[in-house]
């Protein structure tokens, strides 16, 4: 799901959608090109979950749409190999996830761990 906003009430810190994948934004750059131009805003932003750097100049007054990103708890139910069977917290519905390697010891049957959820994406979002 998304919004839409203006880009001159985009942060540092929060998320944007930058071709089709939410991002969060790392950079934002006003500039005032001239006498009569109007200001243009410079975005760079990190891909959520591919990693991938990108960046957009829009005018400030320009719509830009914002990813609606749910932060949610879900219970390792099983692992197997690289995947993990998890149970969300809250409505109790089950998904199967790729663990990334930098989490393979912190995902054990049991435990609960965050994650985050937009546009039917899905990851892990443990702080190290």
């Amino acid at each position: 799901m998304k919004q839409q906003t203006e880009v001159k009430t985009l942060k540092e810190g929060k998320f944007v959608i930058i071709d089709d994948e939410p991002c969060t934004i790392v950079a934002v750059q006003h500039s005032k090109p001239g006498k009569h131009g109007a200001a243009k805003a410079r975005v760079d932003a990190i891909g959520l979950f591919d990693g991938s750097k990108r960046s957009i100049v829009q005018p400030v007054d320009a719509k830009i749409y914002v990813p609606i990103v749910e932060r949610k708890t879900a219970q390792v139910l099983s692992v197997a190999g690289t995947m993990a069977q998890l149970m969300d917290t809250s409505d109790y519905s089950t998904f199967e996830l790729a663990i990334p390697e930098e989490f393979q010891d912190k995902v054990v049957p049991g435990s609960e761990v965050p994650y985050l959820t937009s546009m039917g994406k899905t990851k892990f979002s443990i702080r190290q």
